[in-house]
């Protein structure tokens, strides 16, 4: 659910985990840096393209050819470029990046490539008429700021929260603390408890904050060959938890 410009998840484990959404206004600032580069492909690609037509590079191409690939490119410019960005970059593009936004499942998880690829596509519905005409309505008129391709592929854009690092939690490097082998099957509610904990951990006073992290990681390391000295420090365990489950699971 959401409420005001937050949106609130309940996890089986009954742990609330919090995201800020992002506003039309960040999100148009993202679309607009994302914009210029894509404008910066397609001036390259158009002159490189004028450049093998006029000076007949390729001839056995032909110039049909050198054109339905530009249009091709023009397409993946559009298109692919969101997809593939918010596929490798976990949720962002460079513009969102910048603006620090991401974009996650309903569920708060991670984006994966099949919500990039669909909601990306959905980009020409809400660009109808012109200038994201139904992308606009459609994020002031929903609760979550959704345009269509969110609704389609159940997505949201949220505000995301740095470390004391400065870097992101879903970027931030873990070490490499788990063993090779495991004993039993991690479920996603416990993954999903252990992001939750991650993600709110700044907002507990410092002893309920260690006592979660210790019961949490006591409860993960279940099955693992995990040392006495690594859960000495249990952040550090979950850290490494999550980096590895955001890999092999596919959550980047």
């Amino acid at each position: 659910m959401s409420s005001d410009d937050k949106l609130t998840i309940e996890t089986p484990e009954q742990t609330v985990l919090e995201f800020g959404l992002a506003g039309i206004g960040s999100r148009s600032l993202a679309l607009a840096i994302d914009t210029l580069l894509q404008v910066a492909v397609l001036i390259f690609a158009g002159a490189s393209a004028g450049l093998i037509s006029y000076a007949g590079f390729f001839p056995q191409i032909g110039k049909q050819w050198v054109y339905a690939i530009l249009i091709f490119a023009v397409f993946l410019s559009q298109f692919g470029y969101f997809a593939f960005f918010e596929t490798i970059w976990n949720g962002q593009t460079p513009g969102k990046r910048w603006t620090h936004l991401r974009v996650i499942t309903d569920s708060g998880r991670p984006v994966g490539a099949q919500g990039a690829i669909l909601r990306n596509l959905m980009r020409i519905v809400d660009s109808l008429p012109s200038l994201y005409a139904v992308g606009i309505v459609t994020s002031l008129i929903s609760p979550q700021n959704k345009r269509v391709g969110d609704y389609v592929a159940g997505t949201v854009v949220i505000q995301e929260r740095r470390r004391q690092d400065g870097r992101s939690l879903w970027d931030a490097p873990a070490p490499h603390l788990l063993a090779s082998t495991q004993t039993r099957a991690i479920t996603v509610a416990e993954i999903q408890l252990v992001e939750a904990f991650l993600e709110r951990r700044s907002s507990f006073q410092v002893d309920v904050r260690r006592s979660i992290a210790r019961q949490i990681a006591e409860r993960m390391s279940q099955g693992w060959s995990v040392s006495h000295e690594t859960l000495q420090d249990p952040e550090k365990f979950l850290e490494a938890f999550a980096e590895h489950y955001r890999s092999v699971a596919h959550f980047r």
